[in-house]
């Protein structure tokens, strides 16, 4: 289904996008200024640090929350309450008092966000369908994409003119903005006919429904995995190529936003890809391009390899995501209109919990050596493969044969 006339369908791809940019932009724009926090409210780092985990933590779990709702009450309502929330939480991390507060604000302020990641998908799926998914969703990965890149860049800016607390309250005004933008730039894509009804108990049928799909869980376990080789190397990357291989700030940042712009352009040629080649086909090839890459990293590592085989190896296996994403969403969502809310949880769940449990993996042996994150984005890369051929690909072709 078509959102009607080009203007109506950009500025719904535009705002969808920006509903996806909450993950970076609450996480890396205060990233540079977490040092005054702690020194400010007289807390150690790593307590500090735990402001990171609750956010997180929220973003996962609301996805939960929020997808469900939207099936129930329509996307439009629980959005808006959303972003509210996101807004107050937001309001109330710049005026915390104390480490306690701000850990619990902020994990307020992720669930609450956790509703337009979810929502975002959810009323992709609502207004397209088939190949024109996958090219949304390869849109909206274009405009999420440059939030980890302006994020930190922005935020190392920003900590240079104000304390933590202003940066805070510059992150409240783009809640504002979203809070804006998706209350009058978003029509409700879920008609009262098509809402689904029985509350907790339909929930639960929702989510053990996509649960026994082998193709759903495949999709979301290929792709998780495959990412998971993103939240490796951005976990690690700053120690591995500053302190290791001795990159300055300078040349990581370049780094860094050449990873990104790579992940962005290769969303657009899976997009394309998905307009003439099968869905199927471009997610293999993501995925083998991404273990390319990984297998590069992992052979860098152990081999001592010179920086340039490192840091194209990096390019190679970050930009890959950027063919699976959107590709896996499109395909994990297609069977599912009217459950796209929960749907779009267990995409989004998946994800967080998959990174969340790879990241500290990738300093287990210290910061003397980056031989961890070799072998941890190749296993999650080799993992993600191999679920694509044992489980996904059998299941696509059981669905073509199905009709």
């Amino acid at each position: 289904m078509s959102t009607g006339p080009a203007p109506h369908r950009v500025r719904t791809v535009v705002v969808l996008g920006l509903l996806s940019t909450f993950g970076p932009l609450s996480l890396d724009l205060y990233l540079p200024s977490l040092p005054h926090l702690a020194t400010d409210l007289a807390t150690s780092t790593s307590a500090a640090q735990l402001s990171i985990t609750a956010c997180l933590v929220g973003l996962a779990t609301g996805q939960l929350i929020g997808g469900p709702l939207s099936d129930r009450f329509g996307r439009k309502r629980p959005l808006v309450v959303g972003l509210l929330g996101y807004l107050l939480a937001t309001v109330g991390c710049a005026f915390a008092p104390s480490i306690t507060a701000l850990v619990l604000v902020r994990l307020v302020q992720g669930l609450a966000g956790a509703t337009g990641l979810v929502v975002s998908r959810a009323i992709a799926r609502d207004l397209f369908g088939g190949r024109e998914l996958i090219t949304v969703f390869a849109r909206l990965t274009l405009v999420s994409g440059l939030a980890p890149v302006v994020a930190p860049v922005l935020g190392g800016q920003l900590a240079r003119v104000m304390s933590w607390r202003g940066v805070f309250g510059v992150l409240a005004g783009f809640g504002v903005l979203l809070l804006v933008a998706g209350t009058f730039g978003l029509a409700e894509s879920l008609p009262t006919e098509r809402r689904s009804t029985g509350g907790l108990a339909a929930v639960g049928r929702s989510f053990r429904g996509l649960l026994a799909d082998r193709l759903f869980v495949g999709l979301v376990l290929a792709a998780g995995l495959a990412i998971a080789s993103m939240f490796a190397y951005i976990s690690g990357a700053t120690f591995v190529l500053q302190e290791i291989y001795g990159l300055s700030p300078q040349g990581f940042s370049f780094v860094f936003g050449a990873n990104s712009i790579g992940l962005m352009i290769m969303s657009q040629l899976g997009g394309r890809l998905g307009r003439r080649l099968a869905p199927g086909r471009v997610l293999a090839a993501g995925l083998t391009v991404n273990l390319a890459g990984a297998l590069g990293l992992a052979v860098a590592v152990l081999t001592g390899a010179p920086l340039p085989v490192l840091v194209v190896s990096l390019f190679v296996m970050v930009s890959a995501v950027g063919l699976v994403l959107p590709t896996a969403m499109g395909l994990a969502l297609a069977d599912y209109p009217h459950v796209a809310g929960a749907a779009s949880a267990l995409i989004g769940l998946g994800q967080y919990v998959i990174g969340g449990l790879v990241a500290p993996l990738v300093g287990i042996a210290g910061e003397d050596t980056a031989i961890p994150l070799g072998l941890v984005a190749l296993g999650c890369s080799l993992g993600g493969s191999l679920v694509f051929w044992a489980v996904t690909r059998p299941a696509l072709r059981r669905r073509h044969a199905a009709g």
